[in-house]
């Protein structure tokens, strides 16, 4: 099956030879024609499995020769990354129709948005700056054809979903809906009923994550992770690194420890402004940064597929989480490593996460690594603990490096 087989709009379909596609993911086979024939659909599927491009090219055929008076088609999406992302994908794949994207998000001013909704066509959002847009009247949504919830979960887990039903009742009647989430909890299952009509659901690859990953679990106490951190880096043949943390001060704080130790790297998180996160963004898709320590709402969006590495220096709050996070790595048939450092605390977990992996993780520990190392006093930094070791002595698989768990572990 190639992309001929939808037949798509001369200019459409010039817009994906430009962009070198040529033979559609299971998500873009399965959901395109479903799309196609009118549907509201039901999208199950996680980060870099083509989704976008799903919702995006039917939408793009579906306006490219109609007449528009105002905004045809609203994407929402919960963070500005992912926002700028679907934004990018849309003048990629349209640069041959005439068609126009408009993003909207908060941390950025509100008045050239309004300017660009004038003319738009296609409006990827963020909740809360949509309902600024709309409380003004600056966007018109009564014409709207299609719209399309990204990352539902996502939108769930940071608070949106009252923002999204606000939205809701501000469209007109008759619409198709779009609804795409890795995971479908309860509240998702909720949302699902109330917005679409008699859907197709199309689910893709969200049970367990891609083969081509090589999963670790690394167990260690909280105050050597960043030593273990620095001494894996330094053992390792690392090329791009995405490191997650539990907080926005934590992925700061260790950015910035990182860049210390002579790394390349900077930190994606909440409290920048928008041109920083971008920045730090477009400086780890290039390679300016070998190393991007990130929150999970941070990195939600991130698409860079040579990423060699996922380490999870705070382990997730859910076993769904955990399939986003390494989702990340081992991307297009090429090979990546998730590293995952344990506490004592998080045994629940590692059960759970063993579960929908299907299998248990190895856990592994460095021969050359010193976990009796004693938590530093109070108002003191452990100077020791952070020092980088650059040595190479490698970490096998095999059996002859994994040593028992260390005593305040078990």
């Amino acid at each position: 099956m190639n992309f001929e087989t939808f037949d798509f709009h001369p200019s459409v379909a010039a817009g994906v030879a430009a962009a070198g596609y040529k033979t559609p993911t299971p998500i873009q086979a399965r959901a395109i024609p479903q799309v196609f024939k009118g549907r509201d659909l039901m999208g199950l599927a996680q980060t870099g499995t083509g989704k976008t491009a799903a919702f995006v090219l039917p939408i793009l055929n579906r306006l490219v020769e109609a007449k528009h008076v105002s905004v045809s088609a609203l994407i929402i999406a919960p963070t500005r990354e992912l926002a700028e992302q679907t934004h990018e994908a849309i003048e990629t794949l349209g640069r041959k129709t005439r068609i126009k994207s408009v993003t909207v998000y908060g941390g950025v001013g509100i008045n050239p948005q309004i300017q660009k909704l004038k003319q738009a066509d296609i409006v990827v959002a963020c909740p809360g700056r949509l309902l600024d847009h709309i409380g003004r009247s600056s966007i018109d949504l009564s014409q709207l054809e299609v719209l399309v919830i990204d990352e539902a979960d996502q939108m769930f887990d940071m608070g949106f979903m009252p923002d999204i039903r606000r939205i809701l009742k501000h469209l007109p009647r008759k619409h198709q809906t779009l609804l795409f989430s890795a995971t479908m909890p309860p509240e998702i299952r909720r949302l699902a009923g109330d917005v679409l009509q008699d859907p197709a659901t199309v689910q893709v690859g969200i049970t367990a994550p891609a083969e081509t990953v090589n999963h670790a679990l690394y167990p260690v106490a909280q105050h050597l992770k960043t030593a273990l951190l620095l001494k894996l880096l330094g053992n390792s043949d690392a090329k791009s690194v995405l490191v997650f943390t539990r907080t926005k001060h934590r992925a700061k704080n260790l950015g910035r420890k990182l860049v210390s130790a002579g790394y390349r790297s900077t930190s994606l998180q909440g409290n920048l402004s928008q041109s920083r996160r971008q920045e730090a963004l477009n400086g780890f898709r290039d390679g300016t940064f070998q190393i991007l320590v990130a929150t999970d709402i941070a990195a939600r969006g991130i698409d860079v597929t040579r990423i060699s590495h996922v380490i999870n220096y705070d382990i997730p709050s859910t076993p769904e989480a955990y399939i986003h996070r390494i989702g990340r790595t081992g991307r297009a048939t090429r090979s990546g490593k998730a590293f995952t450092f344990i506490t004592g605390e998080d045994k629940d977990m590692v059960n759970a996460i063993n579960r929908i992996i299907g299998s248990e993780i190895e856990q592994r520990t460095l021969s050359t690594f010193d976990y009796r190392s004693p938590a530093p006093d109070h108002g003191t930094r452990s100077h020791r603990a952070e020092k980088p070791q650059r040595k190479f002595s490698g970490v096998k698989k095999s059996r002859n490096n994994i040593k028992p768990l260390p005593k305040f572990l078990t």
